[in-house]
């Protein structure tokens, strides 16, 4: 795993919430004018190819590599103070996202091999503890990853609580392909939280600082300042974080005005370079 966890302070919001808290106050009719717009746009990030070059681009700093579907069994403490990181997106123990995923597939699937740490996941949710996940969950976790049930399982929640309202929000914000990406990039990294280092508190952040496309601004002027925001938020607590999947990947994407992330695609994330043809 890269060095990078989830930096927002507040867990990963519940499943009641739908992880769209930007419109939990609008009507049913804004809702539905919502939806119409959205479906009259381009799908952008959320095209086949397109998605999978984000689970790539994310891979690359999440795990170092190219391969997102080989981290359905990967799971270790990166020290980060979340507890145990595992799975395709970097689901924490500590951030309410992992017990979710195990709530949501229980649910499914009753009698999994994860089952029985439910009480211990509740327990530890919100620190770094692995008060009676140890010695056996992570090796549970790993022999679940192996069933298509499970992995099917943790795309459907990287969907619902990152990709969907990511990608979402930014075509409501007139954001392109590559905007789409930045919002659900910064999803993964700060958690959809609402504080200051969280993925709403960011943008919320953003708009007082500049107009988002939507509402007649720049979009490169736009998301050069969410991301300003973005590596002030992950330098924050540790001033000698690398942000190079900032620097020298998102922001040179932008610099170089592939606003429609179009392909082929180079990269450098922690001074590895990438390539997608």
């Amino acid at each position: 795993m890269s060095p990078d966890g989830k930096t927002d302070d507040s867990p990963a919001l519940s499943p009641s919430a739908s992880a769209q808290p930007y419109d939990k106050d609008k009507s049913a009719a804004e809702r539905k004018a919502d939806d119409k717009l959205i479906a009259s746009l381009p799908p952008g990030l959320a095209a086949p190819a397109k998605k999978e070059l984000a689970q790539q681009i994310v891979a690359s700093a999440e795990n170092s590599t190219l391969d997102w579907r080989g981290q359905y069994g990967y799971i270790e403490d990166i020290g980060d103070d979340k507890g145990y990181t595992a799975g395709i997106i970097g689901f924490c123990t500590g951030t309410h996202d992992l017990l979710t995923l195990v709530e949501r597939y229980t649910k499914d699937h009753p009698g999994n091999g994860l089952a029985r740490y439910l009480p211990a996941l509740r327990e530890v949710d919100g620190s770094d503890s692995h008060e009676g996940l140890d010695p056996g969950f992570t090796k549970a976790w790993q022999a679940e990853a192996r069933k298509k049930e499970f992995r099917d399982a943790q795309e459907t929640e990287r969907d619902r609580v990152y990709f969907d309202p990511a990608v979402r929000l930014a075509k409501l914000d007139g954001l392109g392909t590559l905007g789409q990406f930045i919002y659900y990039d910064a999803m993964v990294l700060h958690g959809p939280g609402t504080g200051p280092s969280g993925f709403y508190g960011l943008r919320e952040a953003a708009i007082k600082e500049a107009d988002t496309p939507s509402q007649g601004g720049s979009e490169k002027s736009y998301l050069d300042i969410f991301l300003d925001l973005r590596r002030d938020a992950m330098k924050a607590k540790r001033p000698d974080r690398d942000t190079t999947r900032i620097d020298t990947a998102q922001r040179q994407f932008l610099y170089d005005g592939n606003l429609s992330l179009k392909t082929p695609l180079t990269w450098q994330v922690y001074g590895e370079t990438f390539k997608v043809p």
